[in-house]
C-alpha cells in the first residue's frame, strides 16, 4: 500500500470560479492578483521580499498551467516552466458556502448543500437572548465587542478593556462564526475554553459552523498578539469523511495544524500542532515519518488565510508562498515508493478584494510523487474529486461523491 500526504495552503484561490458573481467576487483572483501586484512592484516590502512572485517548485508542478485553466489567464510575471514534475489542474466548489469547514469537507469527499447560519452586520450583530443564555450558562457579567470585526483590529480596540473587566470580547464575520477573543493570562486559556465549549452548545441552534477561540497575550493595544492556542468548536460533518474512510480501513489519519478541530476529531487518529506555516512544515514532515504504508497526512496551513489574506497584505501573502514553495525539496526528501503529495486549497481570500472576507475562486490541484505520470487533468467540477482521487489511491472503496482524476 502507498501513503498520501494532503496540504491545503489555507485561502489560496486561482480564480475563474463560475458561481463567482452569485458570491459578489466575480473577477476575485488571489494568485493572479498576488501575481500581478508583485510584477507592478507593489509587492516588495523591505526586508521581506521584491520583484515578480517566484515559485519555482510550483511552477514545475504545474501551478502556472493550473491558473490558467482556472481563469483562463497566466499569472504576470511568473515563470513558466518548461517541464512538469506532477499532475496538475484545478477544482470548482460546489458546497454553498466559501468557508473553512465547506471547503475542507467537500475535498474530503462531503459537500456541504445546506445553508449555513450567519449573524447579521452591524454595531449589535448577536441577539439579546443569545448573550443572556451565554452570560448565565457560563457565569460571566458581560461581554465586549458583539460586532463584525477583524481579529486583530478588535483586539487593538477592546483588549485593555478585557483585562480591566475580564469581559470576553465577542465577533463574528461573514463566514458562520461566532469568536472569542480573550487574554491567555487575565482571563486564562483554561477559562476561555470552558466558555467556547459554552457557546458551541448554545450555536447550534443557529446552525453556526464553528466557535473559535481567539487567545492572546501582552500588556498594551501595542503589544497585544494572538498566540497560537486557538482552538475551533466546529460541529461534525453531515456524512462520512475521507478521514473516516481511511480510519475505519484501520489506516491512520495524521491531522496537522487545525484539521482536527475542522473535522470535530471525527476521523482523526493523531494530532500535531504548529505555531505558524514553518512550525506547521515541519510537524508534517514528523508526521511523514510516522505515517506506515495506507495512513493519511492531512495538514492545513493557515497563515495564508490568517495572517495575509483577511489583512489584505500582498507582500506577506507574497513571502508566505515563496517560502512554502522552498519547503517542497524538503516533502519530497521523505517520499517513498508509491507516495503521492496533494497540495490544494479551501477557498480564496484574495488581499487586493474588497472587505476582509473569503473570495469564491476555484482552487489548484497540484499531485507529485515518485514514478507519478505528469500531465494535465483539467478543470474538475467539485473538490470531492481530491478526496475520491485520495481514497482511491490508498485502496479504499469508491466514496458517494467525486471521481479520481488519477
Amino acid at each position: 500500500m502507498a501513503r498520501a500526504f494532503l496540504y491545503v495552503l489555507d485561502s489560496f484561490g486561482i480564480g475563474g470560479a463560475p458561481d463567482a458573481r452569485a458570491y459578489g467576487d466575480l473577477g476575485a483572483d488571489t494568485l493572479g492578483h498576488i501575481a500581478e501586484f508583485c510584477a507592478a512592484g507593489l509587492g516588495d516590502r523591505e526586508g521581506l521580499r521584491s520583484g515578480p512572485l517566484r515559485l519555482p517548485n510550483m511552477a514545475a508542478l504545474g501551478l502556472i498551467e493550473a491558473a490558467k485553466l482556472a481563469s483562463g489567464n497566466y499569472p504576470a510575471g511568473m515563470e513558466r516552466s518548461e517541464r512538469f514534475l506532477g499532475r496538475y489542474g484545478a477544482a470548482s466548489e460546489v458546497s454553498r458556502g466559501k468557508d473553512t469547514p465547506s471547503g475542507h469537507w467537500e475535498i474530503a469527499g462531503t459537500p456541504v448543500m445546506f445553508d449555513w447560519g450567519y449573524f447579521p452586520d452591524g454595531p449589535d450583530c448577536f441577539s439579546r437572548e443569545l448573550l443572556e443564555a451565554i452570560y448565565a450558562e457560563a457565569g460571566i457579567s458581560g461581554s465586549l465587542g458583539n460586532c463584525h470585526a477583524s481579529g486583530t483590529e478588535i483586539i487593538k480596540r477592546y483588549g485593555q478593556e478585557h483585562v480591566w473587566t475580564r469581559r470576553p470580547i465577542f465577533y463574528t464575520s461573514s463566514d458562520s462564526v461566532f469568536q472569542i477573543a480573550a487574554h491567555e493570562y487575565h482571563f486564562g486559556l483554561d477559562r476561555l475554553m470552558k466558555l467556547c465549549a459554552v457557546v458551541r452548545q448554545l450555536t447550534y441552534a443557529y446552525n453556526i459552523g464553528r466557535v473559535i477561540a481567539r487567545p492572546f497575550a501582552g500588556e498594551t493595544a501595542e503589544t497585544f498578539k494572538r498566540t497560537g492556542n486557538r482552538r475551533d468548536f466546529s460541529i461534525e460533518p453531515p456524512d462520512r469523511t475521507l478521514l473516516d474512510r481511511v480510519s475505519e480501513a484501520g489506516r491512520k489519519v495524521l491531522a496537522v495544524g487545525k484539521i482536527s478541530d475542522i473535522f470535530a476529531g471525527k476521523g482523526v487518529t493523531r494530532l500535531y500542532k504548529g505555531d505558524g506555516n514553518e512550525a506547521l512544515v515541519d510537524a508534517s514532515l514528523e508526521a511523514i515519518a510516522q505515517a506506515d504504508d495506507g495512513d493519511l497526512v492531512f495538514t492545513n496551513l493557515v497563515d495564508f488565510d490568517m495572517l495575509y489574506g483577511h489583512r489584505r497584505d500582498v507582500p506577506g501573502y507574497a513571502a508566505a508562498l515563496e517560502a512554502f514553495d522552498a519547503r517542497i525539496n524538503d516533502i519530497a526528501e521523505r517520499l517513498k515508493p508509491g507516495d503521492i503529495v496533494v497540495l490544494t486549497a479551501d477557498h480564496g481570500c484574495d488581499p487586493t478584494w474588497r472587505g476582509s472576507d473569503h473570495t469564491r475562486e476555484r482552487v489548484p490541484v497540484l499531485v507529485f510523487g515518485p514514478g507519478l505520470r505528469p500531465g494535465s487533468f483539467g478543470v474538475r467540477d467539485s473538490y470531492a474529486d481530491i478526496g475520491e482521487s485520495i481514497a482511491a489511491h490508498l485502496g479504499l472503496a469508491p466514496g458517494t461523491n467525486g471521481r479520481s482524476f488519477l
